[in-house]
């Protein structure tokens, strides 16, 4: 799909319609595809011919079509991807409100250690001997991992928050086929990570849903209902994603292992309480750390993650292989090296974890200290808890009684009679330079608007953003029957590089590969 200019037309866009782009406004450049902008009988270098011909060497090899990549010239294409990079929004570039995600600024020190030679240049099948330092540094990022959480144990090698989820599910499943006592249900609340079920779902168990109370924590009374001896589990997020702290976690722990059942907590929202509050404290038994949210890696587009499991003492036994251990010989990976780790599930992938992100995760570790970590919680909390309070009188906080955590969750109710909906609202707030908040979720709130700040906005940033948010509001709720004022939001966004996009035939019948024309 080609690049669409600010000038066009409003109709909306699909992925499947094909819009040239004709011209540019100020520094936002209209781009093409790259195959469109290279001509196929050029090339961005001259070669020289080669002494003997291709076929001497190749033989049956050679080519016998032309191999369809554009030509281009080395500022053409600098150019084409430094267009492309400004027609996304970026954590360099404002406040990324993306609730649940922890989307924070990375700091640019731990980039530099990551692209270190001794850690970038690095191979998974190189000899141990060669890679010690790594692996000592992979032990330290355990440390503090089990220092933060108050868990005895840690696996390396989930490589992201829903492989962790499966790790740790491996896991309580080894622990209950070791004593012979094989569940087949796993509890999730209303408000869970759509991964947490999928998890479940994937691991084989039977997933039941745990209803949530008005103050938008897990109900007491309908969590005990639904234990019983055939659970293996309860998947909970703490605090949850409503933004809200399980206040009864402790008694939700005691009622879970009353049952026989194992206490996991989704460690998405980690950053909230990092340095405050150990997990293993609350009677957790197994808990992902999502390293590219709390510990500072690239996050978003898929890659690249890692996310570390904690275990219980009761748990630690069932971990995958290999473990991080040093003898006399110095550091290396063991197989069997906590006694009784030979009954766990065996390996949860082929290497072990996510090399780059151990180096940044370590780096904001030692940069900040176990002090600085908590200020991160308390300064995230805080950012939150301002968002909250200087929108709160035009929009309409989905649980206003008492303080959020580190996202701010907002209803559609203060929309109700406008004629704006949760997606309109959103896309304008692309025409105002920032990125969108989550939208729909989660889906205990109708027409959820979840917003995350994290703790590196400075509060000159965090009142742009609410200045901003606070203008679209007040011009949603005084548009009326002014069909001009309205259109404002059903055509948004108007200053991005593609119109509005019609999102359902998008998703239905995108194109996802070029077809040179006929």
């Amino acid at each position: 799909m080609n690049m669409q200019s600010i000038g066009r037309p409003t109709r909306p866009q699909t992925a499947s319609t094909d819009v040239s782009a004709e011209h540019a406004q100020g520094l936002l450049q209209t781009e093409p595809l790259i195959f469109e902008l290279g001509g196929w009988d050029k090339t961005g270098v001259d070669l020289p011919e080669p002494e003997r011909g291709a076929a001497d060497d190749l033989g049956d090899l050679i080519r016998a079509a032309p191999i369809a990549l554009p030509g281009l010239s080395e500022p053409e294409t600098l150019r084409h991807y430094v267009r492309l990079s400004q027609k996304n929004h970026a954590i360099d570039l404002a406040l990324y409100p993306l609730g649940s995600c922890t989307m924070k600024h990375n700091p640019r020190l731990n980039e530099k250690m990551a692209r270190l030679p001794g850690f970038g240049d690095i191979h998974p099948l190189q000899p141990q001997s060669t890679v010690q330092g790594a692996l000592e540094l992979m032990d330290g990022v355990a440390h503090w991992l089990k220092t933060l959480t108050g868990m005895p144990a840690v696996a390396l090698p989930p490589k992201a928050g829903a492989h962790g989820e499966l790790c740790g599910l491996l896991a309580i499943r080894a622990a209950h086929e070791a004593r012979g006592d094989a569940r087949k249900r796993v509890l999730t609340p209303t408000s869970a990570h759509g991964t947490n079920p999928a998890t479940a779902a994937f691991v084989g168990y039977e997933v039941t849903e745990i209803a949530q109370g008005p103050d938008g924590r897990v109900d007491l009374e309908d969590l005990a209902a639904k234990l019983g001896p055939d659970v293996a589990a309860l998947m909970l997020t703490n605090p949850n994603t409503c933004g809200l702290f399980e206040r009864d976690v402790l008694e939700i722990a005691r009622l879970t292992h009353q049952a026989g059942a194992y206490f996991y907590c989704d460690g998405a929202n980690f950053n909230a309480i990092v340095g405050k509050v150990r997990p293993g404290d609350l009677g957790v038994d197994a808990m992902h750390i999502n390293l590219h949210k709390t510990f500072s890696t690239p996050h978003g587009g898929g890659g690249p993650g890692a996310g570390p499991v904690v275990l219980s003492e009761a748990l630690a036994p069932f971990a995958p292989q290999p473990w991080v251990v040093k003898d006399e010989d110095g550091w290396r990976l063991e197989e069997h090296a906590r006694g009784e780790a030979e009954r766990g599930f065996g390996r949860l992938s082929a290497f072990h974890g996510q090399m780059g992100m151990f180096v940044r995760a370590y780096a904001y570790m030692l940069s900040h200290g176990s002090d600085g970590l908590r200020q991160v919680a308390e300064d995230a909390v805080l950012n939150a808890n301002y968002i909250k309070a200087r929108l709160g009188d035009l929009m309409s906080p989905a649980f206003p009684d008492g303080p959020c955590m580190h996202e701010a969750l907002f209803s559609d109710a203060w929309l109700e009679g406008t004629g704006v909906t949760t997606l309109d609202f959103a896309k304008s707030m692309i025409d105002e330079g920032f990125h969108p908040m989550t939208m729909y979720f989660p889906l205990v709130v109708h027409g959820a608007m979840l917003i995350e700040p994290t703790e590196t906005e400075s509060k000159a940033e965090l009142d742009r953003f609410c200045d901003a948010v606070r203008g679209l509001a007040e011009a949603a709720l005084g548009a009326g029957s002014d069909v001009a004022a309205l259109e404002r939001f059903k055509v948004a966004p108007i200053k991005a590089p593609l119109r509005r996009l019609d999102e359902t035939l998008a998703a239905r019948k995108p194109r996802l590969k070029w077809s040179a024309p006929s």
